[in-house]
């Protein structure tokens, strides 16, 4: 089939690439150039880069809504279907209509559950034990499409967002080739149950709180991978968790209970936390108990 790619991150690329290797794909639409790195130059979106080193139409629109230049772009190409993967911008209707075939997302959520930009990020948060990617069709409306096929798959107890991002589109891969495979004798069905929504995360998502149980900080630290990442403060500093465990035991909530080589042990609402690797502010990661030693943490410390 003719398809045009909406897609913007990493993540999405190797949709695109399958895309690329099944049908042939007419256009590439990506956000635009960001600032990125110390000298903040404007560099292309990770979908950009390939669309150009593989040889791609490529736009690159600031806004879709009322850009007629845009419009008469995208209808030149004459696409059947289009495809969208973590793209990032809300899709008007004139845009919605040009495709004979529509729009599918890829969605990695049990959809109407978790709608929104930070799905995988959230069900992790949230402590489900289960989640799943969704091929929709796109309406007007945030995620509340029908849908044409849904995978569900357990979370693994140590999954971070990062693995079970990936994990969820390489399935969905295989669902959106079946889909666009089957189009023409597919009839997608409405969504069914309560609907919740995954905003984008903010830095604060990554703060511990100390208060909750041990295990719903792990939580919270799979589902905040690669960013904010996790972190409390030590002496009116931050200091990033990279790696830690919940463990059964009690103490007060932020106390640092013992110090051993392998880590520090830190009481929460329920059970306990222990740090394995730790990032003091400005400073490269070290095992929790190196930084123990050379930070004066010692039973009794609290940690905000």
């Amino acid at each position: 089939m003719r398809v045009a790619f909406f897609g913007t991150p990493a993540w999405a690329v190797p949709v695109l690439d399958a895309l690329g290797r099944h049908h042939q794909v007419v256009l590439v639409v990506t956000q635009p150039d960001k600032p990125q790195g110390r000298g903040l130059k404007p560099a292309p979106s990770p979908v950009a880069e390939y669309a150009l080193a593989h040889g791609l139409p490529l736009l690159k629109p600031e806004r879709l809504k009322g850009n007629r230049e845009f419009l008469e772009a995208f209808k030149a190409v004459a696409p059947e279907v289009a495809v969208t993967a973590a793209y990032g911008k809300i899709l008007p209707k004139e845009v919605l209509e040009v495709p004979p075939w529509g729009f599918l997302n890829l969605h990695p959520s049990l959809l109407p559950k978790y709608r929104g930009p930070a799905p995988v990020q959230w069900a992790l948060i949230r402590g489900e034990k289960e989640t799943g990617v969704a091929i929709m069709r796109t309406e007007e409306g945030l995620d509340t499409g029908p849908l044409y096929a849904v995978f569900r798959t357990e979370i693994g107890p140590d999954e971070d967002a990062v693995a079970l991002s990936e994990r969820l589109r390489d399935k969905g891969i295989e669902l959106l080739l079946w889909t666009l495979e089957n189009l023409p004798h597919l009839t997608p069905t409405p969504q069914e149950g309560e609907a919740s929504y995954a905003p984008l995360l903010t830095k604060e998502e990554g703060r511990i709180r100390f208060a909750e149980s041990a295990q719903a900080i792990y939580n919270r630290h799979r589902g905040v991978q690669p960013w904010p990442g996790s972190y409390f403060f030590h002496g009116g500093k931050r200091v990033k968790a990279l790696r830690m465990r919940p463990e059964p035991g009690s103490g007060e909530p932020g106390v640092v209970l013992g110090v051993d080589r392998e880590g520090v042990l830190v009481g929460t609402g329920e059970g306990l936390i222990r740090l394995l690797e730790v990032q003091p502010e400005g400073k490269r990661p070290m095992p929790a108990a190196d930084w123990a030693r050379g930070y004066g943490v010692v039973p009794g410390t609290r940690l905000e």
